[in-house]
C-alpha cells in the first residue's frame, strides 16, 4: 500500500453546455485547468471523439497545446488519443511538438475505439480492419520516440528522441494485456465501464514485463466524481450527466443538459437500468460520502492513480466539486496508508 497520498487528476471531455458554443467550452476546460493546477492536481487528460455536439475535443492536440500554454506546471495530455484513427508519424510530430513546446509536461494515452459512429469511422477514411493494428501502431509510435539509430529512413521531427510516455487507456482486458506486454502504464475507464474492472487489473499487473518507461506495473482508473455540500445537492448535479447517458443510448447524444429535480421525468426507472449500470462506480455526494467512496474504491482497485471526471453543467458547481475531491486526498490517503 503507498505511503503517500496518490495522485488525483482530470479528465475533461470540453463538455459543450445547453445554450452555449465550443468556444465556450473550451473557455471552460482552460478555467478548470488552471484550477485542477492550483488544486494540486497532477494532470488533466483531454478526450478524442468525433461527430458529437456535446464534446469540443475532437482535435486533440490542438486543445492540448492550448491548455498547455495557459497552465505552468500541471502535466497534460490525451485520454486518449484513438490511435487507429490517425498514422503514427503523425501522432509522433503533434505530441513530439507538444513536448518541444512544454518539455515535461505532455502525456499520450492511446485507446482503440472509434470515438465515433459507422459514418464518423468513413469519414475518417478508417477501414474496418484498422483497430487490429493497434499493438503494431503502438510499437511503431514506440519507435518514432526512442532515439533515433544511423540511416533510419524515417524520423519524426521533432519527436524523435523525446520520450513522450505512453500510457494504454482501456475499457476491457485487451489493452490491459498489450500494457502489460509492453510495459507501460494503463489507465480503465471504470467512469462509462465498469465491467472489466478488476480483471483488467489483475491481468495487467500479473503479466507485465519491466520496459525502458516503467519497471513496475501503474495503474489508474477513471472515475466519475460529482461532489457538493450535501449528498441532495451533489445527486441534483449527477442529473446532467445522466441525462447525457440516457440520451446516447437512446441514440440521440446532444449538449449537456441542466440538472432537474426529478429525473423520472427524463426517463422512469425501468428505462435508466443500463445507465445506472454503466454509472455504477460513480461516486456522488458531500464530502463525507465522496470520502466514503474513495476509500472503497481505492481499497476495492488498489489504483496507483485516479483519474477523476466531472460532467456538471454549472461551472462553479463544478470547480467545487474538484475542491472537494482535491480537499479529501491527504486524509484518504493517510487512511490508506493505515489500512
Amino acid at each position: 500500500m503507498s505511503t503517500h497520498p496518490i495522485p488525483f487528476s482530470v479528465l475533461d471531455l470540453s463538455p459543450v453546455l445547453a445554450g452555449e458554443t465550443p468556444r465556450d467550452a473550451m473557455q471552460h476546460t482552460v478555467a478548470l485547468a488552471q484550477h485542477a493546477e492550483a488544486l494540486g492536481y497532477k494532470r488533466f487528460w483531454l478526450a478524442e471523439h468525433h461527430n458529437m455536439v456535446g464534446i469540443a475535443s475532437a482535435a486533440t492536440s490542438v486543445l492540448i497545446g492550448h491548455v498547455a500554454g495557459q497552465t505552468k506546471t500541471i502535466r497534460v495530455g490525451s485520454g486518449g488519443i484513438m490511435l487507429p484513427n490517425h498514422a503514427p508519424l503523425q501522432i509522433a510530430e503533434q505530441f513530439g511538438t507538444l513536448e518541444t513546446l512544454y518539455p515535461g509536461r505532455i502525456d499520450l494515452g492511446l485507446g482503440r475505439a472509434p470515438g465515433g459512429d459507422q459514418n464518423t469511422l468513413r469519414a475518417l477514411r478508417r477501414g474496418p480492419d484498422t483497430a487490429d493494428r493497434f499493438p503494431q501502431d503502438v510499437q511503431e509510435l514506440e519507435f518514432f520516440f526512442a532515439d533515433p539509430v544511423p540511416n533510419q529512413g524515417i524520423m519524426a521531427v521533432p519527436g524523435a528522441g523525446l520520450k513522450v510516455p505512453l500510457w494504454l487507456l482501456g475499457s476491457s482486458t485487451f489493452s490491459a494485456q498489450l500494457a502489460a506486454m509492453l510495459g507501460l502504464p494503463f489507465a480503465f475507464a471504470a467512469h462509462f465501464a465498469p465491467d472489466s474492472l478488476h480483471e483488467a487489473l489483475r491481468l495487467y499487473r500479473t503479466t507485465f514485463k519491466p520496459s525502458d518507461q516503467l519497471t513496475k506495473p501503474y495503474a489508474m482508473v477513471g472515475v466519475t466524481i460529482v461532489a457538493a455540500e450535501t449528498d441532495a445537492e451533489a445527486q441534483y448535479l449527477f442529473t446532467s450527466l445522466q441525462q447525457a447517458f440516457i440520451a446516447l443510448r437512446r441514440g440521440n447524444p446532444g449538449l449537456l443538459q441542466p440538472p432537474v429535480a426529478d429525473l423520472d421525468t427524463i426517463a422512469p426507472p425501468g428505462q435508466r437500468a443500463g445507465v445506472d449500470h454503466a454509472l455504477r462506480y460513480a461516486i456522488v455526494g458531500s464530502p463525507e460520502t465522496v470520502k466514503t467512496g474513495l476509500e472503497s474504491l481505492l481499497a476495492e482497485t488498489g489504483a496507483d492513480e485516479l483519474m477523476i471526471t466531472a460532467q456538471i453543467f454549472d461551472q462553479a458547481a463544478r470547480r467545487r466539486s474538484f475542491e472537494i475531491v482535491a480537499g479529501l486526498r491527504e486524509s484518504v490517503g493517510q487512511a490508506q496508508k493505515a489500512a
